[in-house]
């Protein structure tokens, strides 16, 4: 037990990762028929319950992330033993076990909804899931700009075969552009990065911090654009404006599961904009032109979001909006640069990432109850179950628009606190209290519709209308109501233990800000308390390979602080290379000790 215990602590960040990682790949050898035979397959009952098993092992081990990282600690896992920043660390804290728990706590009943007949209208949808997965929890714990692009690839190939599931036109068309916007996005990440390492000479997040303001004024400010260029693509992640517009269309095609997970991608961009420019390039410089965009664009995007709302004709859309509304309201709290607004922000991030995916549960609810009708947001005949489906409305609308006493009217009470002593405060205010207003007369617009102006269905049998409206459910989806109260009860929950959640909240924020801390834990130093980072380039240094014969190493007393004893010890550091090393310490201590002895003793 001591031993299982032990390697659990050793290698903790990496299990979120290998957990859904080794479940797609065992998806994938299990085989897949055609979407056609997966009812009658003998093996979809094997994937549904590999599948469920995986994603509640990962929430387990996400909680305990988030028990583990309460204490403050900052846990790094080093990849291949190579530390930071030559070689690839993961880091967990407050954040990102936060951020782990609200992935796999979405996961678990989405995918058990998913697993009753959704996923049984397209190939390889558990496979997809687990990668999507596997992608948003990398990028999360990942603590290098180079591989946060690369988990990104992964979620968001993931994301294009979940948005084509089910298949059909629509689907394929905005899949098309969803696509094309998420690769131009890619293309300026990596032209990012590249900026970055050409003035900065490191991709480490910690180790970009600590350089930043040590570069020459032309370098500083390349890094800067630099940052501003993530802060894009980040954008278009998070679907802010003006780069925003592609969300209510495409998230309104999805299916009903897909469309309800996708609400924390969204939120993948959001936390990347907080941690890269939020706490990297966090600079006097940098500061001032990231607070000064990401201010407006958050209220313009809050306030276009529900503007958008009010004039959406099919209520996938409405909510793809109202998303839109609440990525601003976020966007808000970061750009006030202060722990009280980021603490209000991630409680918001939360609140909003739960109860759009009830939304959409909902819609897949309103959709099957309509007919013909589907989502469009006309007046049809009263629906079967009318008044179950008008009550859950009611409350996810009270949630959404923010109102007490729920999780909604917290966040922005929490938000217009940490405004106090700030610029453009009464803007501020207005808008969000505007944006609230808005909310409400959406919902009342949509309700209105749905319920209010339904009309009363055709009961004579020989009539066609009769036999149409006879022909629906009488229930919900499988398992379509059972998921909603599963996360509304979530809800209501964390409105519950808010002063709990609000102190741990406040922590993570307090941690964010404190780089220190984080170089402390991520970066090495050596034998005279200096950071091993980037070296001056030399065109004329050519390092020793295995293979590569022996060539003189400046540095190769820096060697035993950045890879581990065992790697030291191994084969790959050849003889004539633990020789420099030797000698090196050696010159480098009698430097120290000829110091030493030419300090005088002060005179009695």
């Amino acid at each position: 037990m001591m031993n299982l215990v032990e390697f659990w602590h050793t290698h903790t960040p990496i299990l979120s990762i290998l957990i859904p990682a080794f479940t797609a790949f065992f998806l994938v050898l299990l085989g897949n028929p055609g979407s056609g035979s997966l009812a009658q397959d003998w093996r979809q009952p094997w994937r549904r319950g590999i599948s469920l098993f995986s994603v509640i092992l990962s929430l387990a081990t996400a909680i305990s992330y988030l028990i583990h990282a309460s204490s403050g600690q900052i846990t790094v896992y080093q990849l291949s033993e190579w530390t930071a920043p030559f070689g690839i660390v993961l880091v967990l804290d407050q954040l990102s076990a936060l951020m782990l728990v609200l992935t796999y706590g979405l996961a678990v009943p989405l995918l058990w909804f998913a697993s009753k007949e959704w996923d049984e209208r397209g190939r390889y949808f558990h496979t997809m899931f687990h990668f999507l997965l596997m992608g948003l929890s990398g990028a999360f714990l990942t603590g290098d700009l180079f591989n946060l692009f690369v988990f990104f690839e992964v979620l968001l190939l993931a994301s294009y075969v979940l948005l084509l599931h089910g298949q059909g036109k629509a689907r394929f068309q905005l899949g098309i552009h969803y696509v094309t916007i998420n690769l131009l996005a890619s293309a300026l990440f990596l032209i990012g990065l590249g900026m970055i390492y050409g003035s900065v000479g490191s991709l480490n997040m910690a180790d970009v911090g600590r350089l930043l303001p040590t570069l020459q004024p032309d370098q500083h400010k390349l890094a800067i654009a630099a940052g501003l260029l993530l802060f894009v693509v980040f954008g278009i992640k998070a679907a802010m404006l003006p780069v925003g517009f592609w969300l209510p269309k495409t998230y309104a095609v999805a299916t009903t599961p897909v469309a309800a997970l996708f609400t924390i991608m969204t939120k993948v961009g959001v936390y990347a904009i907080l941690r890269v420019n939020g706490t990297v390039f966090n600079d006097e410089l940098g500061q001032s032109i990231f607070t000064a965009c990401l201010l407006p664009i958050g209220l313009v995007t809050s306030l276009y979001g529900v503007i958008g709302a009010i004039g959406a004709d099919r209520l996938r859309r409405f909510v793809g909006f109202m998303v839109l509304s609440s990525v601003g309201t976020i966007l808000v709290a970061i750009a006030l640069f202060n722990t009280a607004a980021w603490t209000a922000g991630l409680y918001y991030l939360v609140h909003s990432t739960l109860i759009a995916a009830s939304f959409y549960l909902l819609c897949g609810w309103i959709t099957s109850q309509r007919g013909e009708f589907k989502d469009h947001l006309k007046v049809a005949p009263k629906m079967k179950q009318d008044k179950v489906v008008a009550s859950t409305f009611f409350i996810i609308a009270l949630m959404m628009a923010g109102l007490p006493p729920f999780s909604g009217f917290l966040g922005k009470v929490l938000l217009l606190q940490a405004t106090a002593n700030v610029p453009y405060q009464g803007w501020i205010i207005g808008i969000v209290l505007l944006v609230s207003l808005l909310s409400i007369l959406a919902f009342t617009r949509v309700g209105f519709i749905l319920f209010w102006r339904a009309t009363t269905p055709e009961a004579d049998p020989k009539k066609v209308a009769c036999d149409v409206y006879q022909k629906l459910p009488d229930q919900a989806p499988p398992r379509n109501d059972k998921a909603i109260y599963l996360l509304l009860t979530g809800l209501v929950l964390y409105v519950a233990c808010a002063p709990t959640i609000l102190k741990y909240l406040d922590q993570t924020s307090h941690q964010l800000k404190d780089m220190q801390a984080y170089q402390h834990a991520i970066l090495k130093t050596d034998d005279k308390n200096e950071v091993i980072s980037v070296q001056p380039f030399d065109p004329n240094y050519l390092p020793e390979t295995k293979y590569g014969g022996e060539a003189v190493d400046p540095n190769a007393h820096y060697i035993p602080y950045a890879i581990s004893q065992a790697t030291l010890q191994g084969e790959h550091i050849s003889e004539y290379k633990q020789r420099q090393i030797q000698q090196q310490q050696q010159h480098r201590n009698q430097d120290h000790h000829a110091d030493d002895a030419k300090l005088k003793p002060m005179e009695q």
